[in-house]
């Protein structure tokens, strides 16, 4: 079933461009994509795909709807409203017949933090870029294994420079991150548990696994070394004593 979600994924983009509608591939789809040389690594991980998810612009909201009702895909708009009140506006879709499941999120992605596309759409296709696809995973505050996987996949295909060019891009994360104190606390938190991560999982070489560390070290020390908000220094004296994320409930289909 992962191949054929792949391909489902950037035929979907591909289709959708054609029509003159932005959609960009999130999460564990998006980083196969964007790994063809580590893409082995998922087999032996064990890491399997259950569904695609979308972000799109709200502008095109009427569109993209469209767009997936002509594919044959039905909206589901039961789950709509819960998925609205536990993080963003989100909609379920799925094939009749082959199953397949569709999330379509817009403009933002709201979950324990929230990261806003409205700009950064156009920065890469058919995915999202490699940092926003980074702080996707970074942002979960009770972070799982399989996004522990993914991270360590995409660090290991992706270097670390100043820009979006087929890198994750420090200086995008840095500047985000040194807005938002509880969103640098839950990401600085994560990174170190992927750098433990790669010693978990025996998917790389020894080697390997020191350049996924050394390139976590790049990136927390870019973001320690950007200058930070007095709104962020206020918040980093509260610290965790107050809670610095959003919580956010799992949708069921």
């Amino acid at each position: 079933m992962t191949q054929e979600l792949l391909s489902e994924g950037r035929k979907i983009v591909e289709d959708a461009n054609q029509r003159g509608i932005t959609l960009r591939l999130l999460g564990a789809t998006a980083i196969m994509i964007h790994s063809p040389k580590y893409l082995p690594a998922f087999d032996k991980l064990n890491r399997q795909l259950s569904d695609i998810d979308f972000m799109a612009l709200s502008k095109q909201e009427k569109k993209v709807i469209e767009f997936l009702q002509e594919k044959s895909y039905i909206y589901d708009r039961t789950n709509r409203s819960v998925a609205m009140t536990s993080s963003s506006s989100r909609y379920i879709f799925e094939h009749p017949t082959n199953k397949m499941h569709v999330d379509i999120f817009f403009d933002k992605l709201q979950m324990c933090h929230t990261i806003d596309f409205t700009k950064r759409l156009s920065v890469d296709s058919p995915t999202i870029s490699l940092a926003d696809l980074l702080l996707e995973k970074m942002q979960i505050v009770e972070i799982n294994e399989k996004d522990l996987k993914d991270t360590l996949v995409l660090l290991r295909e992706h270097e670390i420079d100043t820009h979006d060019n087929d890198t994750i891009n420090q200086t995008y994360v840095s500047g985000i991150l040194s807005r938002d104190w509880g969103f640098y606390y839950t990401v600085t938190q994560n990174l170190n548990k992927v750098r433990d991560a790669a010693q978990k999982y025996p998917i790389f070489e020894p080697s390997d696994q020191q350049v996924v560390k050394s390139k976590i070290d790049k990136l927390l020390d870019a973001i320690e070394r950007q200058p930070k908000t007095m709104g962020w220094k206020m918040r980093s004296k509260i610290g965790t004593k107050q809670r610095w994320y959003t919580e956010v409930e799992d949708v069921s289909r």
